[in-house]
């Protein structure tokens, strides 16, 4: 069965561009392609959407309250695709449940997998936009109100601001690495345990805290804060 996707730019060019890649996919069929976030929502609730590529400037309504709408009624899973001018927006669309955050110059490649794995259940968020947020939150951690430089060094706290004895020892490795952006393999080889482990001790965690996904444990490793 095809991945249906709802796509939600209000830049047309982008938007049927968009279409036109993902409908030479074969494992896609895009229903339907809008102009802003309320369209959006309104189709998936006429709709069976699977996941609904969303642009996060629009008018009428952003994809991040397209996001909240779409995730609070189980309408479709959200994916964000934005570009570097909606830092301000990241933490607010993984609050809200978004499933992936991505920008929007990537190869069309890069693309299909994010779709595909939101799709499967997985979150995606693109190395870039981790470290990002990482810069934003160590920002506000170390200075309130201050941006933090543009050549700034993502900061991972020696003592992360977290209740360490909720944790053992490995899940806190296994947490460190998350912030770092480290994949489920990155994490196996490098603490040398299997990836079957690391899955285990990510359940684990997500059990201990209240969490959904990854994106969530870095963000709570990094300040404390559990969105």
């Amino acid at each position: 069965m095809k991945i249906r996707v709802l796509i939600a730019d209000d830049n047309s060019f982008i938007r049927e561009g968009m279409r036109i890649i993902l409908n030479s996919f074969e494992e896609f069929e895009v229903l339907e392609a809008v102009d802003d976030g309320q369209q959006a929502v309104e189709y998936c609730r006429t709709h069976e959407v699977d996941v609904a590529l969303l642009d996060v400037r629009m008018p009428n309504m952003n994809g991040v309250e397209a996001t909240r709408l779409i995730t609070e009624e189980r309408l479709a899973k959200p994916l964000i695709l934005t570009t570097f001018d909606d830092d301000e927006y990241i933490l607010d669309a993984i609050r809200y449940g978004a499933k992936g955050y991505l920008l929007k110059n990537n190869d069309p490649e890069r693309i299909r997998d994010a779709i595909k794995s939101v799709s499967y259940g997985q979150n995606v968020l693109q190395d870039a936009i981790l470290d990002k947020l990482k810069l934003t939150l160590g920002g506000v951690r170390e200075n309130a109100g201050a941006q933090a430089p543009a050549e700034a060094v993502p900061i991972i706290p020696e003592e992360p601001p977290i209740d360490l004895h909720l944790f053992t020892e490995r899940e806190l490795d296994v947490m460190s690495r998350i912030a770092q952006g480290r994949s489920n393999k990155e994490i196996a080889k490098e603490i040398f345990i299997s990836e079957g482990t690391v899955a285990n001790y990510i359940t684990s965690i997500l059990n201990k805290t209240g969490l959904e996904h990854r994106t969530q444990i870095a963000i709570y490793y990094l300040t404390g804060r559990t969105c």
